[in-house]
């Protein structure tokens, strides 16, 4: 009786073992699914955030790669600037024509005229797209700041209709936006409405903000010992600061 009684004893603990070995067997899976769940999630975040970022990660390293590009051929005096932009154009005003003047640029990448409006560009908009070029430097507004009178409204129509042009004829041209130059304290004072000059290049980037374009604001760029008499027009030690930017923010 002692040894039967024994045995059912044996037989009751090997069943709870059994019995305990069963469930942690089943929690185990069920841990393990549940990670391999979690995994595969994560996996997926990871993959499609880093779809997301390459391209970004690639610009960032394409400007920090021009940026050293630049700050090595600055350093030795070789930056050639008609070399990065053979593949650009530079449309715009007379500021923009003394890229030429300068000797800075070839012909071919500057479509620039004195006095231009936006609403008289459709020469150089032809021009520009015979040059089919791969970039194209927007550089307009001194002129229309007057001609519009303090007219946010009308400068950004005319200014969009010119983009509108260019994309119609160009559509695999990347366009960049220059920001309107300040004009010196004394001009503003002459001429009241260049103190508007901020509120054009507000509405200036907002319109490239809801149109997907590159905006430069090149205003802190800008000091007194760069002005020519006029306090409009810059002398030739401002332009490669210039140029330096473009080519910078469009990793040429």
């Amino acid at each position: 009786m002692k040894r039967q009684k024994k045995k059912h004893v044996i037989i009751g603990v090997g069943a709870v073992a059994v019995l305990a070995a069963v469930t942690l067997i089943a929690e185990g899976i069920s841990y393990f699914s549940a990670e391999t769940v979690d995994t595969k999630e994560g996996l997926a975040i990871i993959k499609a955030t880093e779809k997301e970022n390459v391209k970004d990660i690639e610009k960032k390293i394409n400007k920090l790669d021009t940026k050293d590009k630049l700050e090595s051929q600055e350093a030795s005096g070789e930056i050639n600037y008609k070399s990065l932009f053979s593949s650009s154009v530079v449309m715009g005003d007379s500021i923009s024509e003394a890229f030429t003047e300068y000797d800075l640029l070839n012909a071919s990448s500057v479509v620039a005229k004195i006095g231009v409006e936006l609403d008289e560009l459709d020469d150089q908009i032809k021009t520009v797209a015979d040059i089919n070029p791969q970039v194209i430097f927007l550089s307009y507004g001194m002129n229309d700041v007057i001609a519009t009178n303090g007219d946010t409204d009308l400068f950004i129509k005319e200014y969009k209709a010119v983009i509108d042009q260019l994309r119609k004829k160009l559509p695999d041209t990347t366009l960049y936006v220059n920001s309107i130059f300040p004009v010196s304290a004394a001009k503003q004072e002459e001429k009241p409405v260049f103190q508007k000059i901020p509120e054009y290049n507000a509405a200036l980037q907002k319109m490239c903000d809801e149109n997907q374009i590159a905006f430069l604001d090149n205003t802190s760029l800008v000091s007194d010992t760069y002005y020519e008499e006029d306090g409009i027009h810059f002398k030739a030690d401002f332009y490669p600061i210039w140029l330096k930017r473009m080519a910078e923010v469009a990793t040429l």
